[in-house]
């Protein structure tokens, strides 16, 4: 009896000593912040926890979503009997134990086992070949939770088997509820600015949002107006948690980056690229990054900075806007940070050419305002039933079929003939691109010119 109560104060102690993230772990679904493409009323993953039902899953998301709570809440509310291993640190000896105590359970009382194992990402091929038969057969209901792609990292049998659940990002209005929890169960309070900062800096990692609550909710205890009690808590709510409590706490510096800001930031950002100076260049991306800025609108600007200010003097600066731009989805913040970085140097350094911009320009411009514009006949659809009759195709003559692998023809509508849009420069590649053209254009001429007799 003695022994229950000294277990009873010991738990009750830790559960007070506990860090913030874990104090404020969700006892039921309606607790839980965020993710309600899953977790909202009459959502797939709910419905299946609420009856429970639930079969192997695999919980992808990045860190501070909810994987882990999730988990825990599953354990408190489910019948079965719930078996926890971290991948770190499991062997194949664990997972065989695992499955033996299972198939007791399941032989003596008729009980279903439940395996969560974080990070199962970091099981290599052995291990989780030897997990696979218990999942298979149903002994064991895996729940495995990662923050790499599973497609990359789960082995596609035992994939195959589970269903697999994306959790997102906490937004901000989820990130702000939980701060608030945060701030109530801490019994202080928290300034609007000191809010929106720590919202900001989250990048919806709701661990992040408690933990940098915490530190800066024990910053404002330093206060030398703070109320406390004879435990040192705060018990009076006008002392709050301060926007220098959070910088103290995040080790950063809020940055002022209002509509405004938005706009003026990116346009230096795009005209420094287009000036060749990466130095600057970066600065500026480091400013958006550091202000929150959403790193996709970031990415959007540098894939069409790659056309219309690089274009044909560095195509390849397209691919590698497009590469940081798919490294934004694919990797996300802050590590794509350097997806960036690297795209914008290389833009900043690479030769500059708005021809392409230029010509396209005079394009739309004729399309606009010179009527007719009739397809010629030799370029028309010949393959459909009754064009020959028509005349279409006839004519063309098949550029593969000479040496040089062109031939000079009429292109474009008869009121345009004759009209220049793309005029290559000097710089980079496009000056490759000029000598082509010119020494067609010498072709040409010189095919058109009467012979001397």
């Amino acid at each position: 009896m003695a022994e229950d109560l000294f277990a009873a104060a010991a738990e009750d102690r830790l559960t007070r000593q506990a860090p913030l993230a874990a104090r404020l772990r969700p006892k039921s679904l309606d607790e839980i912040v965020g993710q309600d493409h899953l977790l909202g009323k009459g959502r797939p993953l709910r419905a299946l926890i609420e009856a429970d039902r639930l079969s192997s899953v695999i919980l992808w998301g990045p860190p501070g979503t909810g994987k882990t709570s999730l988990s825990q809440l599953i354990a408190n509310t489910t019948a079965k009997a719930f078996e926890q291993l971290s991948a770190v640190t499991a062997t194949v000896k664990d997972v065989r134990e695992v499955s033996a105590r299972a198939t007791d359970r399941l032989g003596q009382r008729g009980q279903g086992t439940i395996l969560f194992l974080d990070e199962v990402h970091r099981f290599n091929k052995a291990q989780q070949d030897a997990l696979l038969p218990s999942v298979e057969s149903g002994l064991l209901v895996l729940i495995g939770a990662t923050t790499e792609n599973p497609y990359f990292e789960v082995n596609p049998p035992l994939l195959s088997r589970s269903t697999l659940f994306r959790l997102e990002p906490l937004s901000p209005d989820a990130c702000a509820e939980l701060a608030r929890r945060g701030v109530t169960a801490e019994g202080a309070a928290i300034d609007d600015d000191a809010l929106a900062l720590l919202v900001e800096r989250s990048n919806g990692d709701g661990r992040h949002v408690l933990t940098s609550l915490e530190v800066a909710v024990a910053i404002a205890h330093e206060h030398p107006d703070a109320v406390r009690d004879g435990t040192g808590r705060i018990v009076d709510e006008s002392v709050r948690v301060r926007i220098d409590d959070i910088e103290a706490a995040l080790g950063t510096k809020a940055l002022r980056y209002g509509r405004d800001d938005h706009y003026d930031v990116i346009s230096a950002f795009i005209k420094s690229i287009r000036g060749s100076d990466p130095d600057a260049s970066l600065y500026w991306l480091a400013r958006m990054l550091e202000a929150g800025e959403d790193a996709r609108f970031i990415a959007r600007r540098l894939v069409i900075l790659a056309s219309e200010d690089i274009g044909m003097a560095d195509s390849l600066s397209l691919v590698v806007a497009d590469a940081a731009a798919r490294a934004v989805e694919f990797v996300g913040l802050p590590e794509a940070q350097l997806n960036l970085a690297h795209a914008v140097v290389h833009l900043a350094s690479a030769p500059k050419s708005n021809r392409v911009t230029v010509a396209l320009g005079k394009a739309v411009s004729d399309v606009r305002d010179v009527a007719g514009g009739e397809v010629p006949v030799h370029l028309r659809d010949g393959h459909y039933q009754g064009a020959k009759s028509l005349g279409h195709g006839q004519g063309y003559d098949y550029p593969h079929d000479h040496p040089e692998g062109w031939v000079d023809q009429q292109y474009r509508p008869a009121e345009l003939e004759g009209r220049v849009y793309y005029e290559p420069s000097t710089h980079g590649a496009e000056e490759r691109v000029r000598t082509r053209m010119a020494q067609r254009e010498r072709t040409d001429a010189d095919s058109t010119e009467p012979s001397q007799t």
